[in-house]
């Protein structure tokens, strides 16, 4: 039975049950407040754990497979490795300093950092070659600079405002590009990994794209077809109409209007969008 950890609350824990859900996987109902929920229909069993604890319990082999933020497991500095990224709970993490104090990663050495992600940041800092002290705290650190603790901050930063609203700007470039993960063992993976890291693949194409049905006259079927090449081919097949092919094709969801524009222009006819199910794929 595979064992699984996914996060019991926080930003990660609603968009990953229902990624698994998605799946086909058994998850807590809404308020449910289970730590462990077996699936055996899936052969799998399901472990509801702190986002932090995440990467730890990985890491020493006591679950199989588990699903947290990148920023986490780089943070935890623990033996697993990051198995598929999932698309969602995207993050960046930067530096930030009052105005006019720091403009380069050079203007970090010898200064204090304030951050929730310690051995994040003190690794990155390392690796360029900067010596710092980097102060350790949980929750919010927008306010340590006022304060005195820090002389900096490093932190998750989305629109930057409540940064702004302390007084500090972001410099330099991103120390990560975060989102949720799957992670497993630095070990062989157990061989029901296979099935929920297809089924995972399987939710984000669904997610990505949509399958487009068109009709198009013969002669203009090569330039439809680059229009939509699909994953791998689209299928093309001959209609009962002379001179006319269907065709089907994958494409971005994001560009299923423009992609519909363009088929348009090169006398695409009878065009039909369906949603795809992880099921169907």
């Amino acid at each position: 039975m595979l064992r699984i950890a996914v996060p019991n609350k926080g930003s990660l824990s609603e968009p990953a049950t229902h990624m698994l859900r998605e799946a086909g996987y058994r998850q807590r109902r809404d308020g449910g407040r289970e730590l462990v929920l077996p699936d055996p229909e899936n052969d799998v069993e399901f472990f509801f754990l702190r986002p932090r604890d995440i990467a730890v319990y990985v890491g020493a082999g006591v679950v199989d497979a588990g699903i947290t933020g990148r920023d986490l497991l780089l943070d935890s500095g623990v033996d697993a490795l990051e198995h598929r990224a999932l698309g969602f709970a995207g993050s960046t993490f930067r530096f930030a300093g009052p105005e006019g104090s720091v403009s380069r990663l050079e203007d970090i050495e010898g200064k204090r950092v304030a951050t929730s992600y310690e051995v994040l940041v003190r690794n990155y800092l390392t690796d360029r070659g900067i010596t710092a002290d980097v102060v350790r705290l949980d929750g919010a650190i927008e306010s340590t600079v006022q304060l005195g603790v820090a002389d900096l901050v490093a932190d998750v930063v989305e629109t930057g405002s409540t940064l702004r609203a302390a007084g500090l700007q972001v410099f330099g470039d991103p120390i990560l590009q975060s989102e949720a993960v799957l992670i497993r063992p630095n070990a062989d993976p157990k061989p029901g990994l296979t099935v929920l890291d297809r089924r995972l693949h399987g939710v984000l194409v669904a997610r990505q794209y949509v399958l487009m049905d068109y009709d198009c006259p013969v002669e203009k079927v090569d330039a439809a077809v680059s229009i939509t090449p699909g994953l791998e081919s689209p299928t093309v097949s001959p209609l009962h109409r002379t001179g006319w092919a269907a065709v089907r094709a994958m494409v971005p969801r994001e560009r299923t209007n423009a992609v519909m524009d363009e088929l348009y222009d090169v006398g695409a006819r009878a065009i039909i969008v369906t949603a795809i199910t992880a099921s169907r794929l």
